[in-house]
């Protein structure tokens, strides 16, 4: 299906990204990847920082809970999230103290650092896919069942046609994702990089292309077709590369790796700035006062 850029989607490109305001009360839900839901660190009463780990990762698949910002846990309880099912899920209520004050940062240097340690430090930094199946992102800094990663793809193509927050974070943050693509590249000893982006959205590509300029040879910015389901790893791993991936196999059996390219910024936070994961870009599009992306705690 082809997918038109729709003017309620595009309405959301016009204003940059927007911090969206830090609530009075906060309830971070423990379960915030595809694994195991994050075992609480914190108790009612304690006063915790911003980016401060309140959730350690409960098994080989899931990854670590930090604090959104500074402030007093209230509350470690069942609370309702934002779920179809209507049901509550271990949280952690924090309540602001308005200051917005960062934890001591954690730094790594990955390049002298053991593969596994990063990959611990990376599950640590709470840093899962941000395309929609928020995967954690250490399980994916594996190679393949080859021991080689040839390949590495960055998902630039949004996932749904009124979304345009990875648009945005192309076109405002270019350059610091480029800085996560190299990382993941060096992690995985890829020994191309293709970065896929769609057609209808010249601005990302042009602000990409500008980012990998003079970078070696083998990081390409390929505009893709605006067509959907363009944004589904295996597609968007077809049409850049001819491979098709089998349905219940993995890509990286073929020497192919995929990120997001908001992962691919998260990672630089994590591993370059010391900054956990504790915010993402969403779109609010539609039938709203005024469409525009939102960095949102």
């Amino acid at each position: 299906m082809n997918t038109p850029h729709d003017d309620s989607a595009s309405a959301s490109t016009t204003s940059p990204i927007a911090k969206a305001p830090i609530p009075a009360r906060l309830v971070v839900p423990l379960h915030q990847s595809l694994g195991s839901p994050a075992i609480a660190l914190v108790e009612p009463g304690q006063r915790v920082l911003k980016g401060e780990r309140i959730g350690a990762a409960g098994g080989r698949l899931s990854a670590a809970i930090h604090a959104p910002t500074s402030g007093v846990v209230r509350a470690v309880e069942p609370a309702l999230v934002p779920h179809a099912s209507g049901l509550r899920e271990p949280a952690v209520i924090i309540e602001s103290d308005g200051e917005d004050r960062w934890a001591e940062p954690e730094h790594i240097n990955y390049r002298i650092t053991p593969p596994d340690e990063v990959r611990d430090f990376v599950r640590d930094a709470g840093v899962v896919g941000l395309g929609g199946a928020v995967f954690p992102t250490h399980q994916k800094m594996r190679p393949g069942s080859g021991g080689k990663t040839r390949t590495l793809v960055l998902n630039g193509a949004e996932c749904e046609p009124f979304i345009t927050c990875d648009d945005m974070l192309m076109r405002e943050r270019a350059e610091e994702i480029v800085r996560g693509i190299a990382i993941f590249r060096d992690l995985l000893g890829a020994r191309r990089v293709l970065i896929g982006i769609e057609d209808n959205k010249p601005e990302a590509v042009a602000a990409m292309q500008a980012a990998v300029c003079g970078l070696a040879e083998d990081y390409e910015v390929v505009a893709v077709p605006t067509r959907y389901p363009a944004g589904g790893a295996k597609q968007l791993i077809r049409v850049l590369t001819g491979i098709e991936v089998p349905h219940g196999e993995r890509s990286t059996d073929y020497g192919v790796q995929c990120f997001n390219v908001g992962t691919a910024y998260a990672i630089h936070e994590a591993i370059a700035l010391g900054q956990p994961l504790i915010s993402r870009i969403v779109t609010v599009a539609g039938n709203v006062g005024q469409a525009r992306n939102y960095e949102v705690l």
